[in-house]
């Protein structure tokens, strides 16, 4: 498919209200230009390219592609060759995918039990959070922009690197648009009860105990300032006086309530000095106090009414936002650690969310106040209940999703999605589950459980081609040239990623105590890579179990009973359909196919040189206990429709937002230019929605295919 690669860049999500008039500005020249910049582009483009050729989307027919095309020359990556000769010892597939593209986000329904981490390895193509990028990416030749791109990206990943080789359907693919617009993605979370998400409530439940709204007014913002500095110890006097204008108590009640609401930890009194009235606030037992409120664990008992629930329950609608980073954005407004909100899953950044999260004793008021503030977020559907939120705990999500300028046929769609909706998709992991660079994240993988600790500081360190931030590219090559962890840290503006921790954990405790080091690095962050690991294991071993036996159940397959996995005997196969076998992740808790499929288990874990029937490892955290997924994925709620339009730009269905703000439903032309196919449809946690897309297009979804097909596309 065509996915343009001129992008819009967006203001940051939110910036405080009293910074924005001095901050919006600058960024708002530097979107001018950049839109100059992408319009001049554009209209080369146009003085070159027939008009009808802009919107033409590259034909697709996946079946009469060879696997010879989809090869692509061995990479000077010794790694890399290693793997493609294992697979090709294991699988020789006879019936192979295409070399058209889809979307480069992944959008991923939860992992339960765990957040999902592989949120942070997304879009790399586009820097979407209006930060600056570095100089390689931003300043590179008018003329060469789309070839430059592809170039960096030849070394990333395609589907068949990581087994993604098979289709379940037979209708012919066709192409089409995906994410546009990131408002063509939208995400409903399915709570515990089923019910989906929505957000169409913004009024604060009744609540006798809540101060009046005059609590955000009553302080200036001189006051506020230095409020601020005296919460976080960032001045030298041990309160701050704030005098009272207007000496009536329900003024100074006023005043008592907002301190003590918009900065917890801070205590207040009245005082009378030179026949005036103050406030006086200040730290009741100095920064044991604070550190104790802030906490989840232990919160301010004694300001939160005993009849109220102590969690506050709402909605959180984001646009162009991961969850991480809405919680990080909400609890710097709020002035508490992001640790008291807790939610059922993160939701990814490209596209618009609708999930619910809980907070611990912060008010609907004060949460409902930054609407006023906020951008590209909304929060509603407040409640107050007794528990928080759990990982897991959701029954999936709900997608809405608009492929623009498709190129089937009537009967191609019809056939697409009655498909998906009777059979279903192969429960691939997506590619985002591998990384986007040229060091996949199954290989550090691999080397943790080899337990090659050289090996694993090497993948993660080494300078690597493709596309990334200069400083990372800085550091890479100090760390290549001198492997002192010092000075390679020295060039890593940002210290929290994975690179710069590895390095702080060198500087501690030496290049001699690699396991030490690595142990820095936030636990769900190194366990990311052992899980990719059995991800690759998993979607090869799922190819090869389709190839050799079709779309029907046969005696050694497994089949979940109370979460134990079983063998199916002989006299038992015509009561099981595909839909019920489930295949393993490898661990020391599962069990494997009693046919071809479980030796080639073996094959591929003893080429990389571990023992399946060992998979313990001297350290307990990369100890793989596995894990049982069904092989195939039949979505729930399918619905979908073919509209016709003629502006790429506008909407074509309402967000919750656009209903509660009563914006009039799209007005669709009858007969368009282009061709859309809207569809919804529901599935479990744990499953990549991008792989029911591509089983309706029949499309490879890698970053690099899409690049090859952008390029060719605006030539």
């Amino acid at each position: 498919m065509v996915l343009t690669l001129l992008g819009r860049r967006l203001l940051p999500l939110a910036l405080p209200c009293r910074r924005r008039r001095q901050t919006a500005a600058p960024k708002v020249l530097f979107l001018l230009a950049h839109k100059w910049t992408l319009k001049q582009s554009v209209k080369r483009i146009k003085r070159s390219v027939p008009q009808e050729t802009l919107y033409r989307s590259v034909p697709l027919n996946m079946e009469a592609v060879q696997m010879t095309s989809l090869k692509r020359p061995h990479s000077e990556d010794d790694v890399a060759n290693v793997d493609e000769i294992k697979r090709q010892k294991i699988s020789e597939e006879s019936s192979k995918t295409g070399n058209n593209s889809e979307q480069s986000i992944d959008i991923v329904t939860e992992q339960p039990g765990k957040p999902l981490l592989e949120d942070k390895k997304d879009n790399i193509i586009l820097n979407e959070e209006g930060e600056e990028e570095d100089n390689e990416l931003e300043e590179s030749d008018e003329e060469g922009d789309p070839e430059s791109f592809a170039d960096m990206m030849k070394h990333g990943l395609t589907e068949l690197d990581v087994g993604i080789t098979k289709f379940v359907s037979f209708h012919k693919g066709f192409s089409g648009i995906l994410k546009e617009r990131y408002s063509d993605f939208v995400v409903h979370e399915i709570g515990k009860d089923g019910c989906i998400s929505h957000l169409d409530d913004f009024s604060v439940p009744v609540d006798d105990e809540d101060p009046s709204e005059e609590i955000f007014t009553v302080l200036s913002n001189e006051d506020k300032q230095h409020l601020e500095e005296l919460q976080l110890f960032k001045n030298k006097e041990t309160s701050v006086a704030i005098e009272v204008i207007e000496n009536t108590k329900e003024k100074r009640t006023i005043i008592h309530q907002a301190v003590k609401s918009l900065f917890p930890g801070l205590e207040t009194k009245t005082e009378d000095r030179d026949g005036k009235k103050y406030i006086v606030a200040y730290h009741a037992a100095g920064k044991k106090a604070l550190a104790k409120v802030r906490t989840a664990t232990d919160p301010r008992k004694h300001s939160w009414p005993k009849s109220r629930g102590s969690y506050c329950h709402f909605v959180l609608y984001k646009e162009n936002k991961d969850t991480m980073d809405a919680i990080n954005v909400l609890s710097k407004f709020l002035r508490v650690k992001p640790n008291i909100f807790s939610y059922m899953g993160t939701k990814d950044k490209r596209a618009i969310t609708v999930q619910e999260i809980a907070v611990l004793r912060i008010t609907a008021q004060r949460l409902a106040h930054l609407n006023k503030c906020l951008m590209n977020f909304k929060l509603g559907n407040f409640s107050y209940k007794n528990h928080p939120l759990k990982l897991g705990e959701l029954q999936g999500n709900h997608f809405t999703v608009v492929l623009r300028n498709i190129t089937g046929t009537d009967d191609q769609v019809q056939q697409a999605m009655h498909s998906l909706r009777e059979i279903g998709f192969i429960n691939y992991y997506g590619m985002q589950r591998f990384g986007t660079t040229a060091v996949p994240t199954y290989q550090v993988g691999r080397a943790i459980l080899q337990n090659n600790w050289n090996e694993v500081m090497d993948l993660i360190l080494k300078p690597r081609p493709g596309a990334e931030k200069g400083y990372l590219v800085k550091c890479r090559e100090e760390w290549a040239k001198t492997k002192d962890p010092a000075a390679a840290l020295k060039k890593l503006p940002v210290k929290r990623c994975v690179e710069g921790q590895l390095l702080r954990g060198l500087s501690k405790y030496g290049l001699k105590n690699i396991v030490s080091a690595f142990g820095i690095i936030p636990r769900n962050n190194r366990l990311m890579y052992i899980h990719s690991y059995q991800s690759y294991i998993w979607n090869n071993m799922v190819s090869k179990r389709i190839e050799e036996y079709g779309l029907k159940a046969v005696s050694g397959d497994l089949v979940l009973k109370g979460g134990t996995g079983l063998h199916i005997e002989e006299a038992d196969v015509d009561n099981y359909t595909i839909h019920d076998i489930v295949m393993p992740l490898p661990g020391f808790d599962v069990i494997y196919p009693k046919h071809k499929i479980g030796d080639a288990y073996k094959e591929m874990l003893a080429a990389d040189n571990l023992d399946i029937s060992n998979m313990r490892h001297k350290i307990r955290d990369y100890s793989l206990s596995g894990a049982y997924r069904k092989i195939i994925i039949r979505p729930q709620n399918v619905r979908w429709e073919v509209v016709a339009y003629d502006d790429p730009r506008i909407p074509l269905f309402n967000t919750d937002l656009d209903k509660l703000e009563g914006k009039p439903s799209p007005i669709l032309a009858k007969e368009g230019k282009f061709k859309a196919l809207k569809m919804e449809f529901s599935l479990p946690p744990s499953t990549y929605a991008t792989m029911a897309i591509r089983e309706v297009l029949k499309m490879d979804t890698s970053i690099k295919n899409q690049t090859q097909l952008n390029t060719i596309w605006l030539r």
